[in-house]
């Protein structure tokens, strides 16, 4: 285990509800473990002791400091041997990250509502998702149940998309994009799912999908990169959900629709290539009565393609979160590291970097994405995720992937407007 460091590359903000006041942002790093046991991680208070612990691979970590580690499944995987500088070879524990992890993303959930934190575990596309009961502070693994059996897509999520109040896992699934619904009756029993779409050509390792309301109807839609699917009024029956086609790119990780520019209606965001570059979001606008998306770049393959000059590859998660209280959301992502080893896909070995992008409206709505990098040796894995560790009102962050896992809280300092001023990213142009 790695003692906690300070991020030593500080973010800054202005609040917007006192305009006189400037704060700086940054973030504390603790390295869980330098082992490769998943592409993501959840939160939950899991020893019931009123404090956050978090849950990556097999082990969840005890917080606040995340440094004592229990197994609450069967380790997948013994490890591996690694040639070390010397020579020598050494056994390693988790996966060898020139190949991939059983475990893509995780969340957090009471399925039995026993007051207990449960994980939901959503595994290696093509695979099963599973939840693992937690045994309220008995010893041994956590009794697993089968959720899913078939779970495709690089970017499954879990939410309430139906509006009934109880989250489903949003994936494809043979063919057809849809969802899983436990019987709440039953949560053990496997859940159903329900297709939204014709069957079509999406399989296991189809990039690109997200949850949110584009029309303003009060119903969530399912977005991909060919368009997005209209629910219906009522999904009784499982009838087919309206396909409006648009191009969002080629595939990338999770997608929202969200008023970013503040004028009513429902924006897109997404990355535009899981492996490859880019990351845009899609200006919500109306055409004789039909919603269409103007495609504005954040950042891309050229530093000159940011307003502010970032670029960095394979932006193969995002999380989208109000990160400085501000009321407006903003973006989390950052770099995939290693994704197909360390020769595959757009530049695998540049510094794996995390950030978070101040999302400031404009009076004539246009909207400027100010980066402000939280870390430069972590990235992301097909997962990050944004919520509260200590129990203060700052969103912190969590990752798991081929560097290990990683808790980074957030930690804000206010100072003068002069200090603030010279934290800011500068627009390219004139730097």
């Amino acid at each position: 285990m790695k003692v906690p460091s300070v991020c030593l590359l500080l973010c800054a903000v202005v609040s917007n509800v006192a305009a006189q006041n400037y704060y700086l942002h940054s973030f504390k790093k603790t390295q869980l473990t330098s082992e490769f046991w998943s592409e993501g991680a959840t939160a939950g208070d899991f020893n019931h002791d009123g404090k956050m612990d978090i849950a990556a691979g097999p082990f969840w970590y005890a917080g606040p400091d995340f440094q004592k580690r229990q197994e609450f499944m069967p380790q997948p995987v013994q490890g591996f041997d690694r040639k070390a500088a010397d020579g020598k070879v050494e056994k390693v524990g988790g996966y060898d990250p020139h190949g991939y992890s059983k475990n893509f993303l995780a969340y957090t959930y009471d399925f039995n509502k026993d007051g207990w934190d449960d994980i939901i575990v959503l595994g290696f596309p093509g695979e099963d998702s599973s939840w693992f009961e937690n045994p309220k502070g008995q010893a041994g693994h956590w009794k697993r149940h089968l959720a899913l059996q078939v779970t495709d897509n690089e970017s499954p999520t879990f939410l309430d998309i139906t509006g009934d109040g109880k989250p489903e896992v949003v994936c494809n699934s043979g063919g057809f994009f849809g969802y899983a619904e436990a019987d709440w009756k039953e949560p053990t029993k496997v859940w159903t799912f329900h297709p939204i779409t014709p069957k079509g050509p999406w399989q296991r390792f189809t990039h690109g999908m997200g949850v949110g309301d584009v029309n303003n109807d009060g119903k969530l839609d399912m977005l991909e990169k060919d368009g997005w699917w209209e629910q219906p009024k009522s999904v009784v029956g499982d009838p087919a959900w309206i396909k409006h086609a648009w191009s969002f790119g080629t595939g990338g990780a999770q997608m929202f629709a969200y008023d970013l520019d503040g004028d009513g209606d429902n924006d897109v965001i997404t990355s535009l290539a899981a492996h490859g570059y880019g990351l845009a979001w899609y200006e919500n606008y109306r055409e004789n009565g039909e919603i269409k998306f103007r495609e504005h770049i954040i950042i891309n393959k050229e530093p000159k393609d940011s307003k502010f000059g970032v670029a960095f590859s394979q932006l193969h998660a995002v999380d989208l979160v109000d990160m400085d209280g501000d009321g407006i959301k903003d973006l989390v992502t950052g770099k995939r590291y290693w994704a197909h080893g360390p020769s595959g896909d757009a530049e695998p070995n540049a510094a794996a970097v995390l950030y978070w992008f101040r999302t400031d409206r404009k009076a004539d709505k246009t909207v400027d994405f100010v980066p402000y990098q939280i870390d430069n040796n972590s990235g992301i894995g097909t997962q990050v995720m944004v919520g509260n560790l200590n129990g203060d009102k700052w969103p912190d962050v969590i990752v798991g992937n081929k560097k290990g896992a990683f808790a980074f809280v957030h930690e804000v300092k206010k100072v003068g407007k002069k200090e603030w001023d010279t934290a800011q990213p500068k627009p390219f142009a004139a730097q």
